[in-house]
C-alpha cells in the first residue's frame, strides 16, 4: 500500500531560487587571480614601485637637467654633496647626479636587452629541443652543455677582440652564454606539456610542430619564463658593472654604474661618495628585481592558486 504525503507539510530549507544560479566566488583568469597574489605580496609590489620610480628617473632626470653630464668644472672636483649638487663631483668636475641616472640608462637596456634576446634565443631552443625529442634532443642538450663550460669572461675578451669594445659587443658577449638555463627550465616544461590533450588535439588537426610550440606550449610555460626573466636582467646589470669595473665594459665617452664604480673606487680613500651613489644604484636595482622575482615566483605558482 503506497502511502501519500501532503506537499504542504514539508518545506524547503536553506534554498532561495533567486541566488541559486549566482557564482559564490567570482570567476577569474589565470592572470588576474597571480596579479592578485602579487598585490598581496608588499614587498614585489614595492620593490615593483621602485624600479619603475628609477626607470622614469633614469629617463627624464637627463633630459631636464640643467647640467649637461659631460660639463667638466675643473674648479669644483671632487666635491662633496651639497645642496646644489645632491651626489656631488667627480675628478673632473661632472655632476654625479646627472651622470648616475645616465648611466642607469646604459645598465637597465643592457639588462633588459640582454634578457629579450636570451628569452627569445632560449624559449624557441628550449621549446624545439623538448617538442621534437630523442636524438635531435640529445644533441642539443649536448650543445649546451658545451656552451654552459665555457667561462662567459674568456667569451668577452673574444668578442671585444673581434667586435671592439663597446655596447653591441658588450650585449653579444653576455648574450652568447645566457640563455642556456632558460631553455634548459623551457624544455623540461615542454617534455611534461606535450603529451597533453590539447596538444594532441592539435596535432590531429594538422597544425605544424612550430604553431604547437608557439601557440600552445610556450604560452604554457609562461610562468617559469616571466620568473628567470625577472632574475636574469639583474644577472646581466652585475655582469656589466662588473666588466665595466675591470675595464672590458662601457667605454668613454658613455658610461654606466659599473664604469662609475671603476672610477670611484680609484677615489675611494679621499672622495668616498664617487663609489658610494654608483655601488647604491647597482645594489637597490638588483635587489628590486630579486624582490620582484621572488613575488612573482609565488604568484605565478599553480599549485598556489586558490
Amino acid at each position: 500500500m503506497q502511502i501519500q504525503y501532503d506537499p504542504e507539510l514539508f518545506e524547503v530549507v536553506g534554498s532561495d531560487r533567486t541566488v541559486s544560479d549566482s557564482l559564490v566566488k567570482p570567476s577569474i583568469t589565470y592572470w588576474q587571480d597571480a596579479w592578485r597574489r602579487l598585490r598581496k605580496n608588499k614587498v614585489a609590489l614595492i620593490s615593483l614601485y621602485v624600479l619603475i620610480v628609477i626607470m622614469l628617473l633614469c629617463a627624464f632626470i637627463p633630459i631636464f637637467s640643467k647640467t649637461s653630464f659631460t660639463e667638466q668644472a675643473t674648479e669644483l672636483a671632487n666635491q662633496p654633496p651639497s645642496a646644489q649638487h645632491w651626489f656631488g663631483m667627480d675628478e673632473l668636475g661632472r655632476d654625479i647626479f646627472v651622470r648616475i641616472w645616465l648611466a642607469g640608462r646604459v645598465s637597465i637596456i643592457i639588462g633588459l636587452g640582454g634578457a629579450l634576446i636570451s628569452l627569445i634565443i632560449g624559449s624557441l631552443y628550449g621549446g624545439i629541443s623538448g617538442y621534437v625529442g630523442g636524438l635531435a634532443d640529445d644533441i642539443m642538450m649536448r650543445i649546451v652543455e658545451v656552451i654552459l663550460g665555457i667561462p662567459y669572461l674568456i667569451i668577452v675578451v673574444l668578442v671585444s677582440l673581434a667586435l671592439g669594445k663597446g655596447l653591441p659587443a658588450l650585449i653579444i658577449a653576455l648574450c652568447i652564454t645566457s640563455w642556456t638555463d632558460l631553455a634548459r627550465l623551457v624544455r623540461g616544461q615542454v617534455l611534461q606539456l606535450k603529451q597533453s590533450e590539447y596538444v594532441l588535439a592539435s596535432r590531429a588537426l594538422g597544425a605544424s610542430p612550430l604553431r604547437i610550440i608557439l601557440r600552445h606550449l610556450l604560452p604554457n610555460s609562461m610562468s617559469i619564463i616571466i620568473v628567470n626573466i625577472t632574475f636574469a636582467v639583474p644577472i646581466f646589470i652585475f655582469s656589466e658593472a662588473f666588466l665595466s669595473f675591470i675595464g672590458l665594459g662601457i667605454q668613454p665617452p658613455f658610461t654606466s654604474w659599473g664604469a662609475m664604480a671603476s672610477l670611484g673606487q680609484q677615489q675611494m680613500s679621499y672622495y668616498p661618495h664617487e663609489l658610494i651613489f654608483p655601488a647604491l644604484a647597482i645594489s637597490l636595482t638588483m635587489l628590486t628585481f630579486n624582490l620582484l622575482g621572488d613575488g612573482l615566483r609565488d604568484s605565478l605558482d599553480p599549485k598556489l592558486r586558490q
